[in-house]
């Protein structure tokens, strides 16, 4: 049962197994029940799903892009449309990312500075600007319920100096990004730890970040290509140096796995557009591991992908069905296997939460896996 919201923005741990946790984030739209994993709405979208059908899978929140809404449809127009709640008919919690990552990614030319990031468009070309100020002040437009401060993200691996220099930009726009977020009763602006591979980074920018007295912290810059020890190892060394009674948020991760163990090192939020893409792409995630339907070999298989799912993806539609949609590149594929995708990672999300509050997550762990072991290698033997 999801916990009542509240007008102010609050978070509470109600149980704890190790450092994994689950408890409840409450503000005036709503409730994230924690941990949470939060499809990704970069358009104002989850893409090949309605927002009825995210909401009931379990979803308390989404996440929509920064870089993306103030290139299309521009956020002074989305406030004057009502805001992207109103927008994208999504009444619920709305988790805006700053923008920076997608600069680095997207924008074949930038230029950074102090000051911030110029950018040409990669829809058209066209110049922009964006400040930590900007990134804020872009993120209220839409209406956020939590905004992040804009950052410089580095894709791993790199050098030393330059994570470093990174960082330290990264420290300073948090304070300007806290100074343009001002107090907004029942939202919340996150800062971002930084610090690449780096240890001594990490926890330097961790305790900074702390030092600001901001509502969450999340953990970037991971999930950039390194490989999933050391991001992991970089969890273990913010963690200790994070608040206890402040949510943690793991961003852009990712596979079930990252998931488990991530939770298993304390953090509480998730975001990833693994499960949509993949879905777009013809590979399903289901309880027995990843399943590609582009496979010849579910050509004339008439099994559901779960046939124990409450998804009417998972559970009603046969393999030799769905490997059809996707050779053929018919869009319903891509409906349902998102939602198939959306499905699992909320029903894992809920299998978490009930086994930190019952005190068995490990258990509920080895078994995850072992289910996906058992399925991949009955597969390998067919």
């Amino acid at each position: 049962m999801t916990p009542p919201m509240s007008q102010h923005f609050t978070f509470r741990v109600d149980a704890t197994d190790g450092a994994a946790r689950t408890g409840a984030i409450a503000m005036p739209r709503g409730t994230i029940r924690t941990p949470a994993f939060m499809p990704v709405g970069t358009a104002a979208t989850v893409k090949a799903m309605y927002p009825g059908q995210v909401r009931d899978l379990g979803a308390d929140v989404v996440l929509g892009n920064t870089y993306h809404l103030m290139l299309r449809p521009g956020p002074e127009r989305m406030a004057r449309l009502g805001g992207l709640h109103r927008f994208m008919n999504w009444p619920h919690p709305i988790l805006t990312d700053s923008g920076g990552f997608q600069v680095m990614s997207l924008s074949a030319l930038r230029k950074l500075d102090e000051h911030g990031v110029t950018f040409r468009s990669h829809v058209d070309g066209s110049s922009h600007h964006m400040s930590p100020e900007r990134s804020i002040e872009i993120q209220g437009l839409l209406g956020s319920d939590i905004q992040m401060q804009l950052d410089e993200c580095v894709r791993l691996p790199a050098d030393e100096a330059t994570i470093a220099n990174a960082m330290h930009l990264s420290l300073r726009w948090a304070e300007r990004c806290r100074v343009a977020f001002g107090e907004q009763p029942g939202k919340a602006m996150f800062g971002i730890v930084q610090g690449g591979d780096v240890p001594a980074l990490r926890v330097e920018s961790a305790r900074a970040l702390v030092d600001l007295d901001l509502k969450g912290y999340a953990v970037g810059g991971l999930a950039v290509g390194e490989p999933q020890a050391v991001m992991l190892a970089m969890i273990e060394t913010v963690e200790p140096h994070l608040p206890r009674d402040k949510p943690r948020y793991l961003m852009g991760v990712g596979t079930p796995d990252d998931i488990l163990r991530s939770v298993e090192r304390g953090i509480d939020m998730f975001d990833c557009v693994m499960p949509t893409r993949a879905g777009r792409h013809g590979l399903a995630y289901t309880r027995h591991g990843r399943i590609n339907l582009r496979n010849a070999r579910h050509g004339e298989d008439t099994r559901p992908l779960d046939e124990a799912s409450a998804c009417p993806a998972a559970r009603d539609y046969g393999r030799a069905y769905l490997h059809h949609l996707v050779r053929t590149e018919e869009i319903l594929g891509m409906m349902l296997l998102t939602w198939n995708n959306l499905a699992y990672y909320q029903d894992l999300m809920a299998g978490i939460r009930a086994a930190v509050a019952a005190g068995r997550f490990q258990d509920f762990a080895a078994e995850t896996r072992e289910g996906w072991a058992r399925a991949e290698a009955e597969r390998a033997a067919t």
